[in-house]
């Protein structure tokens, strides 16, 4: 069931530093991790490793991956000691029927992404009330305004308990918890998404400008802008 009033006023009392670690005690088995496995996933997975190794981590297999990334996956899960990593996946009938060519994205990337994303995690959303994903403000003018503790519409939460970082103290804790780097970061890919999708950073651009580059699309639909 969705959280109550009471429950949601107390998750905003949280101070940042805390909310994590308590909202995992508190709500033990009605929360769930979204992760990418990105250019800074393991600042957040290892904080929820550190409190709780068992909490469930879906990831998004959309078919469109680097290699790079699935590796790191499976690399960081093992490091980390996560033991609830979940894939999701659009189903092969669903990417016959509907992307048979596999060029969807070229003509309709928002239809590309409700196939291959949103859709494979509307279909566990309803089981946990309580999502944690790694959204900062400091990746994009678009997060800006992202709150710590985010409301939607069907009634859970999304839970941004790294809100509040910016770049240096991500990088800072990269360093001091000796955490393994995404491969692509070195070759100048500060987000990850799907392949097609994804280029390199420039100097001077923010995050997320290798994201749909050249297109008005800055989320992929399973977050809302901020």
């Amino acid at each position: 069931m969705p959280l109550s009033r009471t429950e949601l006023d107390h998750l905003r009392q949280i101070p940042e530093d805390r909310v994590l670690g308590e909202t995992l005690d508190l709500l033990r088995g009605r929360v769930a991790v979204i992760s990418s496995f990105g250019a800074e996933s393991a600042v957040l997975l290892d904080l929820v490793a550190q409190a709780d190794p068992s909490v469930p981590v879906f990831f998004l297999d959309t078919k469109r991956h680097f290699p790079e990334t699935l590796e790191y996956r499976d690399r960081l899960s093992r490091r980390l000691g996560l033991s609830d990593v979940r894939t999701l996946s659009p189903t092969p009938q669903a990417l016959h029927d509907r992307d048979p060519q596999d060029q969807l994205a070229d003509f309709d990337p928002d239809a590309c992404c409700a196939l291959r994303k949103v859709e494979p995690l509307d279909l566990v959303l309803p089981d946990f009330d309580v999502w944690i994903t790694g959204r900062k403000r400091s990746q994009s003018a678009t997060r800006a305004a992202l709150p710590l503790v985010d409301p939607q519409p069907d009634g859970s939460v999304k839970l941004n308990p790294l809100a509040g970082w910016g770049p240096e103290k991500i990088e800072a804790q990269m360093q001091r918890r000796d955490l393994p780097r995404h491969p692509l970061v070195a070759k100048g890919y500060t987000s990850i998404g799907c392949a097609p999708c994804t280029r390199a950073v420039k100097d001077g651009e923010d995050g997320r400008a290798g994201r749909w580059a050249g297109l008005a699309k800055t989320e992929c639909g399973i977050h809302r802008p901020a």
